[in-house]
């Protein structure tokens, strides 16, 4: 099957890497005053991925998707290969598609990809699918952009409520539509009055407990849950267990409590509360409110749901809290039920029937999550979710489930024959499509670009849109959505198979050249044998031979790595080898010209930060070998160690990645000249340590290689269309730019070279005889991932 590759990185803030070692520290200032800092909230992407094992699926990048775009509200897990940290923070998915595109044109052009390189640090390879797009936005995706005034096609859920209809929404007529702090969402003083809360020197509240938290509240004070469960008894209500959990989900305290009167109904079904389970009990509501109010800080807000009842069993006043059920507000005084909110905003189940009775710390946690995530996502987001709808939806599909029961099974059969599906329940399942899932919870993805999408997948439209018209427009929408795909385009004239052929010629001669060096002269009769030793302590080598037509004899190295080579170019250029001073360098042609800018530029990639190459290894070792002999050395991650994609045999070379960039310059230091088993080591900064180090095996390892002068006059008449393809990407990536650049932090931002479609074009005029799907792999697709951090 044909390969695809993605790149990914992680942009961190200015002076990240000088501020770590003080992050211990200022974690404890923090956890001193109860607060978080803004770093600790900063989304981020870890991936444990590097080397030849930097190759993730189609479903892999899907799950990254898919959590990034929903996470746990919506039963989302993390991905398998990578983790996302406070995914609850992101402020959206970018997903910017470069059409035309694939693996081969980055690398082609990869100096006029200034911005890209050196933003996204980690690339991946895929497994493309026959509709790349499609799969990667999951089965049952069915999106139909519609033309815009200006041209281009945006997308959008039909379930979601205009601008227009959110402006009569009882959330946005309660809070406005900007987000505020939490002190804009505890109920004042009329409020509670109205709402039945026990008020301080209220008539009816006579030998109530006050908290005594009467701090200054502000929008940093700590938020905690609380739930209570009550038995009946002669007295009325009386509280028989308490829940209360801190703001991130901790239960604090989960206490059975003895009612003073005679339990009349003990309520089990709701309470889940048994004769039995209070037996043993000797706690009484005096205590809990003596723990109460030593547990809560003196600014502490009070969160659940129908709050007042709870106060009032606990015979409990405190003046600062959140009612979810008065939050999330509904027309006429109605209010929706904490089940429903839990599964429809959090995308959690709870209340279930399976078990006895509620949990009152599910409910409290519950609660407390809700009124985070209303603060978090303001009221807007809420009101786009359009939960009125939802719940119609859900008890439409409660309806038809009980008339299908009650009907008899030939009757049910026949009437599903006659007419159409009844609406369901809103769906978070892995098989939809997480886009569906978007607009079920009341995001708005936005489709911008030339190609439109509708069930069928991606079907070629009129390209009647410029690029810099798509971006203009996705600077003034992608802030206003959740989730965006932007589509940029080469055109279709850049998809010929001349084109094609020709570029990859070019590109493959060039690497071929990057990886070969020229040594000599030697004597006459000089031992082969011993430049070869010689050369093969730079890395692992694919060919040598001797070059006789000169007047003294030259030894031409291909390498298989491109560190090797300049490895070799550094360190024995002047050097003496088979007993002759002998001169190092590449092939001269013009392709050449600019090698030295490639290495500068390979160097600098983000790709390879912190990380080294190791020539010099003896194939007897092991990895475990390795890590034991390389383990004194400071802040080392991980060790890849090459292997023969054929034989599986590792090489002689190793990369090391290192945390820090400080601490792989003072590795280099310490393993030049360092002897590992007998074997004296040799090293430099890493110039192709992940996945173009694979791609570049492909390349040498096809049996489709032609001769120099097949492609010879069709690259002639290439050079024009070459120009003007350099100046479409040097313009491709200025977009790119422009458009991460406005992104706000905590933007999780992808950039897809979805390949080439290869039913359109064959590269070779004649079949492999092995591996025949090399070929493909050149010419698929390429993607970057990054989390922008504004300086």
């Amino acid at each position: 099957m044909a390969k695809a590759v993605c790149v990914n990185g992680h942009k961190r803030p200015a002076g990240a890497a000088e501020e770590a070692g003080g992050r211990q520290a200022a974690r404890k200032r923090r956890k001193a005053d109860g607060g978080r800092g803004p770093e600790e909230k900063s989304s981020h992407l870890s991936a444990a991925l590097f080397g030849e094992d930097c190759e993730i699926s189609h479903d892999q990048l899907y799950e990254l998707l898919k959590y990034a775009a929903l996470g746990k509200c919506h039963n989302a897990t993390q991905p398998s290969w990578c983790r996302i940290y406070h995914q609850r923070h992101l402020a959206g998915v970018v997903v910017i598609v470069l059409h035309e595109m694939s693996q081969l044109h980055f690398y082609k052009f990869y100096l006029q990809f200034k911005h890209l390189r050196k933003v996204f640090q980690h690339r991946f390879t895929l497994t493309p699918s026959a509709n790349f797009l499609a799969s990667l936005y999951g089965e049952g995706a069915n999106l139909k952009p519609q033309n815009t005034a200006q041209g281009l096609t945006s997308t959008s859920s039909q379930c979601i409520p205009k601008s227009s209809d959110l402006q009569c929404d009882p959330i946005i007529r309660k809070y406005g539509e900007k987000k505020q702090g939490l002190t804009s969402y505890t109920l004042t003083l009329e409020e509670q009055k109205k709402n039945d809360y026990p008020i301080k020197g209220s008539p009816g509240c006579k030998g109530y407990i006050y908290t005594e938290c009467d701090q200054q509240r502000t929008d940093s004070s700590p938020l905690f849950g609380l739930d209570c469960e009550m038995c009946l008894t002669a007295k009325g209500n009386e509280v028989t267990r308490v829940s209360l959990v801190d703001a991130q989900g901790q239960c604090l305290l989960n206490e059975l409590v003895k009612p003073e009167s005679t339990v009349v109904n003990y309520r089990t079904r709701f309470s889940g509360i048994t004769k039995k389970m209070l037996l043993p009990v000797k706690t009484r509501l005096s205590d809990i409110q003596t723990r109460l109010k030593k547990i809560l800080p003196h600014d502490a807000v009070l969160v659940g749901h129908s709050l007042n009842a709870d106060l009032q069993a606990l015979e409990m006043i405190h003046p600062s809290v959140i009612d979810t059920s008065l939050l999330f507000a509904r027309n006429e005084g109605r209010r929706f039920k904490l089940k429903f909110l839990a599964k429809a905003v959090l995308g959690k189940e709870i209340q279930c029937e399976q078990k006895l009775g509620h949990d009152p710390a599910e409910d409290a946690r519950a609660a407390l999550e809700l009124a985070q995530f209303f603060i978090e996502q303001g009221p807007a987001k809420v009101a786009e979710l359009n939960l009125e709808m939802l719940l119609t939806t859900e008890k439409l599909a409660e309806v038809s489930q009980k008339k299908a029961v009650l009907q008899p099974q030939g009757c049910r059969v026949q009437k599903q024959l006659n007419e159409p599906p009844h609406l369901s329940k809103p769906c978070f399942s892995l098989s939809a499509s997480f886009l569906d899932c978007l607009q079920v919870t009341g995001q708005k993805p936005l489709l911008l670009g030339r190609q439109e999408m509708d069930s069928s997948g991606l079907c070629q439209s009129n390209l009647s849109t410029s690029n810099k018209q798509i971006l203009q427009r996705a600077l003034e929408d992608v802030p206003l959505s959740t989730f965006s795909i932007i589509q940029f385009s080469l055109g279709p004239e850049y998809i010929a198979s001349h084109l094609l052929a020709g570029l990859y010629e070019k590109v493959r001669s060039k690497l071929t050249d990057m990886l070969t060096i020229y040594a000599g002269p030697f004597e006459e009769s000089f031992c082969l044998k011993s430049v070869k030793k010689e050369f093969g302590r730079c890395g692992p080598i694919q060919s040598l031979t001797v070059v006789t037509e000169t007047y003294q004899p030259y030894v031409c190295i291909q390498y298989e790595v491109l560190e090797a080579a300049q490895l070799a170019v550094e360190s024995l250029n002047g050097a003496e080898v088979a007993g002759s001073c002998i001169k190092v360098q590449r092939p001269i042609t013009a392709a050449m010209l600019d090698c030295d800018v490639w290495i500068k530029e390979l160097e600098l990639d983000v790709e390879n930060e912190g990380v080294i190459y190791v020539a010099g290894l003896k194939e007897s070792l092991t990895e475990t070998d390795l890590q034991e002999e390389f383990s004194q050395l400071k802040d080392l991650e991980t060790l890849f160690l090459p292997k023969d994609l054929q034989s599986g045999k590792h090489r002689n070379c190793c990369f090391l990645k290192f945390q820090k960039s400080q601490s792989a310059l003072d590795a280099l230091e310490v393993i030049n000249g360092w002897t590992v088993k007998g074997s004296k080591l040799r090293s430099r900064n890493a110039l192709a340590s992940g996945h173009l180090w694979r791609w570049i095996w492909q390349v040498n390892h096809s049996n489709g290689k032609q001769g120099g002068n097949i492609l010879y006059e069709k690259m002639e008449q290439l050079s024009d269309s070459e120009q003007d393809l350099r100046k479409k990407v040097k313009k491709l990536d200025h977009h790119i730019k422009k458009l991460y650049r406005s992104l706000q932090n905590n933007t999780l931002c992808i950039v897809l070279f979805p390949g080439v479609n290869r039913s359109r074009f064959q590269i070779w005029p004649r079949p492999f005889k092995k591996r025949p799907y090399r070929k493909q792999n050149l010419l698929q697709p390429f993607s970057s991932i990054t989390f922008p951090q504004h300086f």
